[in-house]
This record gives structure tokens, sequence and C-alpha cells, in this order.
């Protein structure tokens, strides 16, 4: 048969977002030498397969302690399972210790990692040609790329204070801004959060206007050394405004592949809005592997819900990780030519410099250096030039960190003099 024609399939086949989420994952296979401050991965320096059986283990006595018997237990975490997933109990719990959020079970539906959350939620949300969805910019290429599979464009919003100014210039050109996507707490790719006040000033705004948040969570748990966590925007909606979404890739195990929606709001017609992202799921994923839950409920079982108190020594591990990123660099780049964030917890630090960052160059840093880094044109929805590049901590040790900066600046001396 005849070649198809990329061109008359799907429009997001050719996004610069698809494309980009293939790159970064991809790049690091093709240079296995070089040391990634690329990947936003979760350390691997606890991980053991031991626990895998001791968690399914765990999470099938906790059924038989709710009564079911060994027919049941086997039916509930190797047969097709409920839509709306077999551990949704256990997450409303793990959200009420962790981040003191209230929620009926009822109104979380357990997804194949957060990517589908996020999927399922936009699909929803999109019902005509003039809906769009809000973003702070530069903002995390999964949700940019879901976005595209259901044809809903992105508006991107520079920070907070600009929102009012989106949301109106927007409805002025006829469209319907549907939702808002942040992330409040050590953002990809910023690194940054927001503060209180802001989180307040952003809920406030949000009933004004009449907006969703979709609220997303995953580094939240790994603030850095002496700072505080705050509240989430769902922890302190008292009006469902916020949809959010979690994910136990980074907390949990990333290959569970477990995430949530926590979507609360009512609908005309009566129930919730999970119950409406629900008949999605079941055409998208019918449902999440009922024994990746299994796992994951038992590492909730095992830690008493609390993921904070199960992962110290993974905030630790990152902590120390993002003092000896900034510190390194303050070390290696002290005439100001080059800057960079200092975040307060996370996984990220964008750098900026004085030349045009783009692939080109990544590919020549992984030949030539043997580092790897994430340009930062890759979260943006534009093709103007961009002088900033993103390095992640969260999977390496701090003697790679060490060699990784000296691969760098070696990279960055040579572009300057060029």
């Amino acid at each position: 048969m005849a070649d198809l024609i990329v061109s008359a399939l799907h429009a997001s086949l050719t996004d610069r977002a698809l494309n980009s989420m293939n790159f970064l994952n991809e790049i690091s296979h093709h240079y296995p030498d070089a040391i990634s401050l690329a990947a936003g991965r979760p350390t691997e320096e606890f991980f053991d397969l031991d626990d895998v059986p001791r968690y399914l283990a765990l999470f099938a006595e906790h059924l038989r302690a709710k009564g079911l018997d060994e027919a049941a237990v086997r039916r509930t975490i190797l047969q097709y399972g409920r839509t709306k997933g077999i551990i949704h109990e256990l997450v409303a719990r793990n959200l009420a210790i962790d981040e003191g959020i209230q929620v009926d079970p009822e109104a979380i539906v357990v997804t194949a990692g957060c990517q589908e959350a996020m999927l399922l939620t936009l699909r929803a949300l999109r019902a005509d040609a003039t809906d769009v969805l809000l973003a702070i910019s530069p903002a995390y290429v999964g949700i940019t790329g879901a976005a595209r599979l259901v044809d809903l464009p992105v508006l991107p919003v520079p920070d907070v204070d600009e929102l009012l100014a989106v949301v109106k210039a927007a409805r002025a050109d006829g469209l319907r801004p549907r939702g808002f996507y942040v992330m409040p707490d050590f953002a990809n790719p910023s690194g940054l959060s927001m503060d209180l006040p802001t989180r307040h000033r952003l809920l406030e705004l949000a009933a004004a206007e009449d907006l969703l948040l979709l609220e997303d969570n995953p580094y939240g748990l790994f603030p850095a050394d002496g700072v505080d966590r705050l509240p989430t925007l769902k922890a302190l909606d008292t009006e469902r405004r916020v949809v959010y979404l979690g994910s136990f890739a980074k907390t949990g195990l990333p290959g569970a592949r477990v995430g949530y929606v926590v979507a609360d709001q009512t609908v005309d017609t009566g129930g919730l809005f999970a119950d409406q992202l629900s008949k999605l799921k079941s055409m998208v994923t019918v449902n999440t592997s009922p024994i990746a839950q299994a796992v994951i409920g038992g590492k909730l079982l095992d830690c008493d819900f609390s993921l904070t108190a199960a992962n110290q020594r993974e905030r630790e591990i990152y902590a120390g990780n993002l003092r000896a990123l900034t510190d390194g660099l303050a070390a290696r780049f002290p005439g100001g030519e080059v800057t960079w964030t200092v975040p307060s917890g996370g996984f990220f630090v964008v750098v900026t410099v004085p030349f045009v960052v783009d692939d080109a160059l990544l590919t020549k840093s992984a030949q030539e250096y043997g580092v790897l880094w994430t340009p930062m044109s890759h979260f943006y929805d534009t093709d103007a030039p961009i002088n900033a590049l993103r390095l992640s901590c969260s999977a390496v040790t701090a003697d790679q960190i060490k060699a990784a900066l000296n691969r760098l600046a070696a990279l960055i001396s040579d572009q300057l003099v060029l």
C-alpha cells in the first residue's frame, strides 16, 4: 500500500509538544555515557524489587480485613477492575494526612499516570472550537501535548498577575477559557513556587471569573532544607474551584504508572465531575491496572498513608543535590554573564546564558562534552529563540553533579568565545 501521508493524520502528530516529549525521552538512550541533568526522574537509590510482592501482600491483607474472601481478593487484584479505581479510599486518606485535603473517595479517579488524568480532564472540558486552556508559561510539555490531542488551544500566561488580562482578552476574542493549569510548588520546568498570598489571590480570581484551576503537584513533598511546605491550592479551596492532578511517580514507584485526579465539582445532571471523567476513562484505558494499584495501595498501607514520612530519605537527597547544583553554578560562573534560579525545593534549576540554546547545542553537548540537559525552548509554544536551559538534580549523585557542571562550564565557556 502507499505510504500514509502525515499531513492527512491528526495535526498533533506534527506538533512541537509531542515531538519534544519523544526527543526528551529518547536522547539519553542515544548518549548513555553522558551524565544526564535532563531527566526529571526520581532517584533509584531506594528501589527494591522485593518491595513489590510485599506491597501486593499488604494490599491483599487489607482486602481480607475488609471482609473479602480469597476469591474476591484474587478477583479484585487480577481481574478487570472498577473504572474509577480500587485504591480511591486509600488515596483519600493519603490526601487528608499529607495535604490536609478532605475529599469524598468517590471524587477520585485513579488513572494510568498523571498524564491520563490530564488528558481526561482536558477532553471533558473541550466542548467546542471556542474553548481554550490557559497555562503558566513556560509550561510542562505534557499538558501542552495533551491539549493538542483534544484540539484545545493553549494560551500562555506569564504569571498570575497577568491572568485576569489574558482571561479578559480571550473572552473579548470570543473564546471561552475552560481552565488555568498551574504547578504552584517547585514547578516543571521553572522550579519556582507561588507564595501563600498569591495562592489566595488566585483562588479569589478563579471564583470572580468562574474559572477552574487545574493544579498539578508532583514535586510538593520535596522542599529544600529549612523550607516549610505551603498548603496546596486544593487544600485552600472552599468552592471546589480546583481540579487536583496527582501522581505516585515521584513519591511511590514510577514504574507502577499510577496517578489520579480529584474532581469533586458537581454537575447539573447530578453527581460529580469525577463520574464524567470515569466515562471517558472507560473508553481510553478501561481501568488502571489493578495490580499496579495494589502495589501503590500496599505502599500507602506500609507508610500509614504518609508519603511525606516515607520520602524523607529522598527529600534529603534532592535537597542536597539542589544545593550542590546551585552552589556549583555559583562557583563556576561568578561573572554575571550566566544566571540561574535558586528554587526552594523540587528537582529543577533554570540557567540563562547569553546565546541561543536549542536541540543542536544539546546534541553537541552530549557528543563532545558528555553532559545532557533540557533546552527551555521545549517548554514554550513559540519558535522564538530561547537563551536558557533546564537542569535536573533528582537522578544523579553529588559526584555526578560536580562532573556534569565541569562539563557544562566547558561547553558554556566555549560558546561564549564563538
